[in-house]
């Protein structure tokens, strides 16, 4: 065991791994850039298929009570282990539904594991601190440093769940919200042609898959839920609290008013498309303003050291050399004139 830690903490054994590690990422975001069109497909397919499931199971539940097969049935080990632990009740998160369908996953199947992992990774990392604080490192720190350490490994196992979803939700609304403002175009044009809102997003969701998978799955899930929900407002809302941005409720709240009060759909379109690039062109300008000071602390760390050395590299350089080919001094009566 002692052998196989030394290996492991071996600095160049590390850096293999580190640089292993480094190398196989870079491949996977190669190949998922290269098969973004396939993973397109399958989410559309995904979709139309959950559409047709939710008509066909809609159909059959008229005149039955309660709404029993229209939800997905999670049977899995991380629900079996949720339930018999009772971690709903235990690790009660009342927006946890809301951030999953922010981060993409939706479902009963994503909540449960959600709350599998929120259980048991801090028992996980924290295991893992205690055979490296107690096993590998036995008398490089206090006591009081590795209870600390696990503690801390506690903490972050408890947390880590959530700081993943809400990064996943991040780069999925900075996705949406990249290719938004052109979808309501390319929406704008679609129903001024004539064609009703269904078609035109479906359209619209086909043309922006290579721009935004995640917004064209959104326009697509958005379409399903226009036809089966009782209520199409329902369907807008659940769109805004999936994106969770305010460009994307305000377009779906001016959709709804124009819906229920019988005002030109095409007119509201063009006023929010306008909103929404003069908001992502105010977005890009925030960023440059924020650059400068962003760059301050890089630029004095790597630039400026860079630069001293540059400009003063040869001037140290000429002197040593000037001063390694000066003759030594003449010596005079046993006295040197040096």
């Amino acid at each position: 065991m002692k052998d196989f830690a030394a290996f492991i903490m071996n600095p160049g054994n590390l850096i293999a791994g580190v640089v292993a590690i480094l190398a196989f990422l870079t491949f996977v975001t190669l190949g998922r850039s290269m098969t973004s069109g396939d993973q397109l497909d399958k989410r559309m397919k995904s979709v139309a298929n959950r559409r047709e499931e939710l008509r066909r199971l809609s159909r059959q539940n008229v005149g039955k009570d309660g709404a029993g097969g229209l939800r997905q049935r999670d049977e899995g080990l991380a629900h079996n282990v949720v339930d018999r632990l009772n971690l709903k009740t235990l690790l009660e998160d009342p927006k946890v539904v809301e951030n999953l369908a922010m981060a993409g996953y939706r479902g009963p199947k994503p909540v449960s594991t959600f709350y599998f992992f929120r259980f048991a990774m801090p028992f996980v990392l924290g295991a893992i601190a205690a055979f490296e604080m107690f096993v590998v490192d036995v008398g490089h720190y206090s006591f009081q440093i590795k209870m600390l350490i696990i503690v801390g490994a506690f903490v972050i196992g408890y947390y880590a769940p959530n700081i993943y979803i809400k990064n996943r939700a991040t780069k999925r609304r900075l996705s949406i919200m990249q290719a938004f403002p052109d979808s309501l175009d390319l929406l704008l044009i679609s129903v001024e042609a004539g064609m009703s809102i269904e078609t035109a997003l479906q359209k619209v969701a086909a043309e922006m898959g290579p721009s935004s998978i995640e917004l064209a799955e959104e326009l697509s899930l958005l379409v399903a839920e226009l036809s089966y929900l009782p209520e199409r407002r329902q369907a807008y809302d659940g769109l805004a609290r999936r994106t969770g941005h305010p460009g994307i409720k305000s377009v779906c709240t001016a959709m709804v008013q124009a819906e229920k009060y019988g005002t030109p759909l095409g007119t509201a379109l063009r006023v929010m498309a306008k909103e929404n690039r003069d908001m992502r062109l105010s977005a890009a300008e925030k960023k440059a303003a924020a650059l400068p000071a962003q760059l301050t602390v890089p630029m004095i760390v790597f630039f400026l050291p860079v630069l001293f050395l540059v400009i003063l590299g040869p001037v140290v350089l000429r002197v040593t050399d000037m001063q390694k080919a000066k003759p030594d001094a003449p010596v005079i009566n046993g006295v040197s004139t040096k």
